[in-house]
């Protein structure tokens, strides 16, 4: 046979053909990779950010779709168009104007826009179990002032409400503060912030950020709460807490506005108001004594750690004028007890020591659901044990304890310590 021969020209074909085929491999490669990332981007612009509420701070909107004009502070509000050009979706805009040091806009003439019958509005009998201690005196009306808060001059609080049909949302916007009495002596001034919850349900809480050594602080915030129905607004109330930050020691409270929503009509739009600042009646207690608590939640491990530290003042409850105290802790999950624990009964004293630690482990994932009730009883032979004092702590909870559970959430694995007044049992 004879044998097989290749010409020298089909040699030099053979690398040109792998580098055509190889050309347009990484042409179709680099055209599926572009086609892919311009899928992904587009769907991603088609979703709708998950928020509850939008906080805008100082004219930057965080929500894409409320960027169509541009937000000018520091003006008179009857100078508003409401038709203007729209702005790009994914443009941020700030318009920067002359602030004093503090980042505080100049003052503005606000004309309050509240309808007269708001005058005369009551709260309605929801804010009986509401999770935060308000004063019963400040539910009758935040605008009716008796003589001594009057003289005390706690100042003004300057705010906007408005309701979007579009997108079914509602918007506080808080502008400033006037006249806020100084609650540094050694200065003279403040640093005023303000917290603001929609009552009953208080499912929406928000604060604005500290504005340092000011007596008029210029806010200009905005929260926008998706999810409310316009039938709803008239069942609702807005609570604001105006506060001074203190670094060192529990914030200051200045005082409180209360404004329910009833009677407020915000089909014609945005309505301006301001109220005065009313002093806060913080319930007294009634005597019950003190409970040094210290908790720690294990996300790792789903447990929570209880110690059971310290009790002070505690009432004379004895005929000898001492009690025997001792702390039962429950543990409840959806309004059910599942674990209960007792600590040690100290004879003879009104300021007890336990120093008592107890592991409870969670039976869901979080603490949403989970709250803890401490007992403080005295200890009687013979007869059934009095009850001392209570305690409650859990995300419902007021004051203190609803302060003191957030605190473990937002931190978990650290062990924090606080005292709680005890309410009656």
């Amino acid at each position: 046979m004879a044998p097989i021969t290749t010409s020298r020209e089909e040699y030099d074909e053979i690398p040109t053909v792998v580098g055509i085929f190889s050309a347009f491999g990484l042409v179709f490669t680099v055209s599926l990779f572009a086609w892919i990332c311009c899928q992904r981007k587009s769907s991603k612009s088609n979703k709708t950010p998950p928020y509850k509420f939008v906080h805008v701070l100082k004219g930057v909107d965080i929500y894409p779709e409320n960027l169509n004009s541009k937000k000018k502070f520091g003006a008179d509000d009857k100078n508003e168009v409401k038709n203007k050009p729209a702005v790009p979706k994914n443009s941020l805009h700030l318009d920067l104007e002359k602030r004093d040091l503090n980042g505080n806009f100049p003052k503005t003439n606000l004309k309050p826009g509240s309808p007269s019958d708001l005058e005369n509005a009551t709260p309605k009998l929801f804010l009986e179990g509401e999770k935060e201690a308000v004063s019963p005196d400040s539910l009758k009306s935040s605008t009716s002032l008796s003589s001594e808060e009057k003289q005390e001059k706690l100042g003004t609080l300057f705010f906007s409400l408005e309701y979007n049909f579009e997108k079914k949302a509602f918007v506080v916007n808080i502008k400033e503060a006037r006249g806020l009495p100084a609650m540094d002596e050694q200065s003279m001034t403040s640093d005023p912030y303000i917290k603001m919850t929609i009552l009953p349900e208080k499912k929406h809480k928000v604060k604005t950020r500290v504005l340092r050594k000011t007596l008029d602080p210029a806010f200009d915030e905005t929260f926008t709460f998706y999810g409310i129905p316009y039938t709803q607004i008239q069942e609702l109330a807005l609570h604001f807490t105006i506060l001074s930050f203190d670094r060192f020691s529990r914030d200051d409270i200045i005082g409180e506005v209360l404004i329910p929503l009833s009677g407020i009509e915000l089909s014609g739009g945005k309505m301006l108001m301001n109220r005065e600042i009313i002093k806060r009646n913080v319930r007294k207690s009634s005597g019950r004594g003190e409970l040094l608590i210290s908790l720690c939640y294990q996300s790792t491990t789903n447990t929570l750690t209880v110690v059971v530290l310290k009790a002070r003042h505690l009432p004379k409850s004895d005929v000898s004028g001492l009690s025997d105290p001792y702390v039962k802790v429950n543990l409840y999950h959806a309004k059910k007890r599942i674990s209960k624990k007792k600590t040690h009964v100290k004879k003879c004293t009104p300021n007890a020591v336990f120093n008592e630690l107890f592991v409870f482990d969670i039976p869901c994932e979080g603490l949403e659901d989970i709250s803890v009730e401490f007992l403080v009883l005295d200890s009687e032979r013979g007869s059934r044990n009095e009850v001392i004092g209570q305690l409650v702590l859990g995300a419902a909870a007021e004051g203190t304890g609803g302060e003191h559970w957030k605190e473990i959430c937002d931190y978990p694995r650290r062990q924090i310590a606080k005292w709680h007044v005890l309410c009656d049992g």
